[in-house]
Parts: structure tokens; C-alpha cells; sequence
């Protein structure tokens, strides 16, 4: 009896193992009306295809006012993405329309609104390092930003 259980409880546990390695492939980030994200890095395995990033707006102010998006590129890009971004204006979810130097972005969401964007882990491999995300709505990104490890 003690045997059986033992093997049950194994196979739970690989399970359950599988399950979490499922979940490496995605990130819950979320920015707040104090201009936050709450956290400064995010790791991306090297072994997903793809990995996504859900954005959720925990304030209380709309997007035209104190909207959030998430934004991927190389460090080195930031600046110069966001100076265009501040120029594409909100309907352009702040980036200019066809900017080769975005990896990925999501759109600007609000007061308890969510959204994702799913990015090619190949294309953070190609884009080499270091990587950054950050947000691009005016102002933000001082505050907004963090760095991408591929692991």
C-alpha cells in the first residue's frame, strides 16, 4: 500500500513539475498610476519558442492619462524609441509605426485593463544583449523599465 502511494505521489509531483515548466513561458507584469512595474527584471528561458508577457494596469487612471504598455528592445534603443513613440501619439499605442528597432510591444491599456504580447524567443537571441523593457507613454520610461535575461 505505502509503495503505491509512493508512486502516485511521484507521479503528481512530475506532474505538477510539468506544469511549472509550462508556466516559465510567461511573466504577469504590472504597472501601477505611481508609474511602477513591479518587478526590475524578467527571465526569459532560452527553451521556450515563445514567451509572453501579461501586462495588467493595477491603478485607477485611463490610458490617455496614465496608460501603460510594454515594450521590448535592445538597451541601446530605448531613448530613441521613446523620443518617436511621444511623437507617434496614443492611437499609435506611443511607437511609431513600423520601428524595426521594437522586438515587441503590447498596446496602452488603463484603470484595470489587461493585455499580452507574445514575443519569439528567437528574436531576443538575434536582437543579442542587453535587452530592456519598458513603457513608452510620455514620461514613463525614467521610471518604467527593466532589463531581459535569456536563461
Amino acid at each position: 500500500m505505502f509503495r503505491k502511494l509512493l508512486i502516485a505521489s511521484t507521479l503528481a509531483l512530475g506532474a505538477a513539475g510539468a506544469a511549472q515548466a509550462a508556466d516559465t513561458c510567461s511573466v504577469n507584469l504590472e504597472g501601477n498610476d505611481a508609474m511602477r512595474y513591479n518587478m526590475a527584471n524578467i527571465d526569459v528561458p532560452k527553451s521556450c519558442a515563445n514567451f509572453t508577457i501579461h501586462l495588467k494596469h493595477t491603478g485607477k487612471m485611463a490610458r490617455n492619462v496614465m496608460g501603460h504598455n510594454v515594450v521590448v528592445a535592445k538597451t541601446a534603443d530605448m531613448k530613441a524609441i521613446d523620443t518617436d513613440g511621444m511623437k507617434a501619439g496614443l492611437a499609435a499605442e506611443y511607437i511609431k509605426a513600423g520601428d524595426t528597432r521594437v522586438i515587441a510591444h503590447s498596446k496602452v491599456v488603463g484603470s484595470g485593463e489587461t493585455t499580452s504580447v507574445s514575443i519569439p524567443v528567437a528574436s531576443l537571441t538575434a536582437a543579442g544583449a542587453p535587452l530592456s523593457f519598458f513603457c513608452s507613454f510620455p514620461g514613463h520610461s525614467a521610471l518604467m523599465k527593466g532589463s531581459i535575461t535569456l536563461k
